[in-house]
């Protein structure tokens, strides 16, 4: 009796910590299409105005990285996230991969 709740209690505990192991590899990620949370405070810092627009030819689409043709912008008071403005839309943007993470309009 002993030996299966130990057995039980090991068993509970690998798959406890499986699945904490496969969250943390799964948070951050960015699949096509698939929206990350981005904070209000973020996108009203980005400015109403859009300013200069770059024409890209590529279809603007959440998880899917931007050209290098396009220069990103700091978000004031917000210095892990880019923005640009492209196609005439504010998109913010992940710095180190410059994959597309919310399209504010």
């Amino acid at each position: 009796m002993n030996n299966r709740l130990a057995v039980s209690l090991i068993a509970a505990s690998l798959l406890t910590s499986g699945a904490a192991l496969a969250q943390t590899t799964v948070q951050g990620t960015v699949g096509v299409g698939t929206a990350v949370e981005v904070p209000d405070t973020v996108i009203s810092a980005i400015p109403a105005e859009r300013g200069p627009s770059v024409a890209v030819r590529e279809h603007v689409v959440v998880g899917e990285p931007l050209p290098s043709s396009v220069e990103l912008r700091t978000v004031p008071s917000h210095t892990e996230y880019r923005y640009a403005v492209v196609n005439d839309r504010r998109v913010i943007v992940e710095p180190r991969t410059r994959k597309v993470i919310k399209i504010i309009d």
